[in-house]
């Protein structure tokens, strides 16, 4: 998600009070919001509530892949694509370590030389860079960047490490939640089964007069000669039931 495709602080939304920012991250639905939204938001409201930040991304690394799933500008973009591209950078040791990394002034930085090149090219002079607690296979880091020297106090990293747990949250609700989700469907999935194959020992009860164990019993027998699964079986028996008898396929018609 971008918010702004250029460079500078973005105007039209004017700063905010972090107190503020971090109670409108509190109201983000997840439920009605996907990934991309909520940490597109997050990173939002990271750039009005750091004054000194011009741009603002959030790096997610799964599987040693590093890709930006939400930015407010092009150049925060531009300066991520940089170190996935040479594999080096402040945001990759913060996402990969865990780690705060703050970059007082580029002309002075060492560790990094193709990333300061590339920000010095972006008139970006310095840069904050804060590891996202993420748990399982993936890690992230919340990146800010400022074309002033010297732009991000003690309070501005604390705000930025505040914004990087809200992004955690952000991520590990999302898994909670597509989880949560799946499992829903898999229930429901089960229901459906359970419920047609129901109905096929309703027919075959009463097309061979059995009890309903015996029912299930060849339902069963029927799934292993077919090698269908039962559900499928129960399925064309049901719709067999369903159209005339002189229509029905032999095969709807299990015997014992």
């Amino acid at each position: 998600m971008t918010v702004d495709d250029s460079p500078g602080r973005d105007t039209q939304r004017p700063p905010v009070d972090p107190l503020t920012a971090f109670a409108e991250l509190g109201r983000i639905d997840l439920g009605a919001t996907d990934l991309p939204g909520a940490l597109g938001r997050v990173a939002e409201l990271a750039q009005r509530a750091v004054a000194a930040a011009d741009a603002v991304s959030i790096t997610l690394m799964s599987a040693g892949v590093a890709g930006t799933a939400a930015y407010t500008g092009n150049l925060a973009l531009a300066l991520d694509e940089r170190q996935y591209d040479t594999g080096f950078g402040p945001c990759l040791d913060a996402a990969a370590a865990q780690t705060v990394n703050v970059i007082a002034d580029m002309d002075s930085e060492q560790r990094w030389p193709a990333f300061v090149a590339e920000a010095a090219a972006h008139g970006v002079c310095s840069s904050v860079s804060v590891g996202i607690p993420i748990r399982e296979t993936v890690s992230g880091g919340l990146n800010l960047y400022s074309l002033e020297r010297d732009a991000f106090d003690r309070e501005a990293v604390l705000t930025a490490r505040t914004f990087a747990g809200y992004a955690a949250v952000a991520l590990a609700n999302a898994h909670l939640y597509a989880a949560t989700a799946a499992l829903a469907d898999q229930m429901s999935d089960a229901m459906a089964s359970r419920a047609v194959i129901e109905q096929a020992k309703g027919v075959v009860i009463a097309q061979q007069r059995v009890t309903p164990d015996e029912a299930f019993e060849i339902l069963a027998r029927a799934s292993q000669a077919a090698n269908r699964k039962l559900r499928d079986i129960a399925q064309s028996i049901v719709d067999g039931a369903q159209r005339s008898p002189s229509t029905a396929a032999p095969a709807d018609r299990p015997t014992v």
